[in-house]
């Protein structure tokens, strides 16, 4: 369920292009929110924790969720758990106490049983963060299963 798109070769290539097209993922789903630090979120030095930035991103996928009209409480209860198996952050700049921050949450793969999304994190144009995370759906008793059909078009529409 992947988007991909060529890239088109300089006008100045002969045809046949000698260069292969290279592939480009387009987002499948993309949502934005905005968050203000709070005081409770840094460290002695003022500074959002690095641990805060995961509650963040799990913020993001339950907004683009609820904008798709999906809801991770009526999942649950349908038997449908989706856990984090992986999750990555490169931290580029630190953000402060009171910083309004603006968080781009992107869809960027649906499997059978997984979600990938990646993270960005901005206090306006200034870019604070790249992250990418995993999830993978699993029933009552934590074996993977695949994400169930009446759910899929919620997450990915």
């Amino acid at each position: 369920m992947r988007a991909v798109l060529s890239s088109v070769c300089s006008p100045r290539c002969p045809p046949p292009c000698a260069r292969p097209p290279a592939a480009v993922t387009l987002p499948l789903a993309q949502h934005e929110i905005e968050i203000r630090v709070r005081y409770a979120e840094t460290d002695a030095m003022g500074y959002l924790h690095h641990s805060a930035y995961f509650v963040y991103f799990e913020m993001g996928r339950t907004e683009m969720l609820r904008a798709h009209g999906g809801d991770y409480r009526a999942m649950e209860a349908a038997g449908c758990f989706l856990v984090v198996v992986r999750l990555n952050c490169r931290y580029l700049k630190p953000a402060r106490y009171d910083d309004l921050l603006r968080l781009r949450t992107t869809l960027t793969n649906v499997g059978a049983a997984k979600l990938e999304h990646a993270y960005e994190l901005f206090r306006g144009d200034e870019q604070l963060t790249v992250a990418n995370s995993t999830l993978a759906c699993v029933d009552a008793q934590g074996r993977v299963q695949p994400i169930p059909a009446r759910f899929r078009g919620q997450i990915a529409p």
